[in-house]
């Protein structure tokens, strides 16, 4: 990264740590981000499966949505016209993965929503926060008040992210996957929740930067836990089989054929008692009925060699046209091995179906395979 390129971008609350821990830093969304640190991705890959890795996720965007009339019933309400998930249903202390939807049924950014009681937090990627806020604003804008939250947010994942948070802050040991509280660390507030971008378990912390940075010290203090950066995040999340906004999920792909049906409930589907009322309801809930016409898949690449993202995909190591494209691939560090993610016609998205992917004219097998790639760590209970 040049000087220039790096007086242009912006920079997140734990920017000087990076610095002091050797990070490779990149361009990321508008930030100077950590792409790797010394360890090395394949190694913070791993450590972050077998122990406990920290991740700044400062870029992300947060947003407090609170009803004008007090009523976080009213809230709920008008973000049930932009999301096609439950949200009134969503109990105070949870927290729910959901999509803002265009109105031909693409997917604008997907997002984590969270009860807090008075209000509502939605954390937002990086490169929709800008856009992200302006459509809260423009759809339900008359009934709340919409804000930009202006904290600092880090992520801590792996088999041992809860003992070494617990250290800190005890009451996190008591929360399970998807909880959201408040918490306080070095005397101000935040909030914290238990989930991730990993397949582990874990939890994202919000708070304000200078206590954000102590607590990332203070943790980092620990053998257990390492600073991991963009790229193992990358490779983490394609082995825990979650979409990449941009890549495997844009405007033109639908939730149904992203494979995330399972986060529209029956009470927003046809025959639900608050079915549809929100932008392209028409088409999502007639592939929910009906099925769609193609669907991502798991890809398990033969060899060695990795399939990476935007290859065309062949029904036949000798046809003629293209029937999908991969959307995510890679190396996979805990499964020694590459994987991919694409979408493929719904005929051929079923396991043991094998496709061709084109590498560098080449037509490489791939086996069709359930997603993830390897079970999800969270406590559930």
């Amino acid at each position: 990264m040049t000087a220039d390129t790096a007086s242009s971008l912006l920079q997140t609350p734990l920017h000087a740590l990076h610095q002091e821990v050797g990070a490779r830093m990149v361009p990321f969304a508008g930030y100077a981000m950590p792409l790797q640190y010394p360890l090395g991705l394949l190694k913070e890959h791993l450590h972050t499966r077998k122990a406990a890795g920290l991740f700044d996720v400062s870029h992300m965007g947060q947003i407090a949505v609170r009803a004008r009339s007090g009523d976080l019933t009213d809230a709920a309400r008008a973000l049930e016209t932009v999301l096609p998930i439950d949200v009134l249903g969503l109990k105070p202390g949870r927290q729910r993965y959901g999509f803002f939807t265009t109105q031909g049924g693409g997917i604008l950014d997907d997002l984590m929503l969270a009860n807090l009681g008075d209000h509502y937090l939605l954390i937002v990627n990086a490169a929709n926060k800008a856009a992200g806020l302006a459509h809260l604003l423009d759809a339900i804008g008359t009934a709340c008040t919409v804000e930009p939250v202006e904290r600092a947010l880090i992520a801590l994942q792996g088999p041992g992210a809860e003992a070494a948070l617990a250290r800190h802050l005890p009451a996190v040991a008591e929360m399970r996957f998807m909880d959201a509280r408040p918490i306080a660390f070095a005397g101000e507030e935040g909030v914290a929740v238990r989930s991730g971008y990993t397949g582990e378990d874990g939890f994202e912390i919000a708070l304000p930067a200078e206590s954000a940075l102590a607590l990332a010290r203070a943790l980092l203090a620990d053998a257990e836990v390492k600073p991991i950066g963009l790229g193992a995040r990358d490779s983490l999340r394609l082995e825990a089989g979650l979409c990449l906004h941009g890549s495997d999920i844009d405007h033109e792909t639908s939730p149904v054929e992203a494979g995330l049906s399972w986060a529209i409930p029956k009470v927003r589907r046809r025959g639900g008692a608050r079915a549809g009322g929100f932008p392209g309801a028409e088409r999502i809930l007639a592939e929910l009925a009906d099925g769609p016409a193609r669907l991502r898949v798991g890809l398990k690449p033969e060899g060695r060699t990795p399939v990476r993202a935007g290859a065309a995909l062949y029904e036949a190591a000798d046809a003629p046209e293209a029937v999908g494209r991969v959307t995510s691939g890679g190396f996979g560090p805990s499964l020694d091995g590459p994987i991919a993610m694409g979408v493929l016609p719904s005929a051929l998205a079923m396991p043991g179906i094998q496709v061709f992917a084109e590498v560098r004219g080449q037509r490489l097998p791939c086996a069709v395979v359930p997603l993830p790639f390897r079970p999800a760590g969270f406590k559930r209970s």
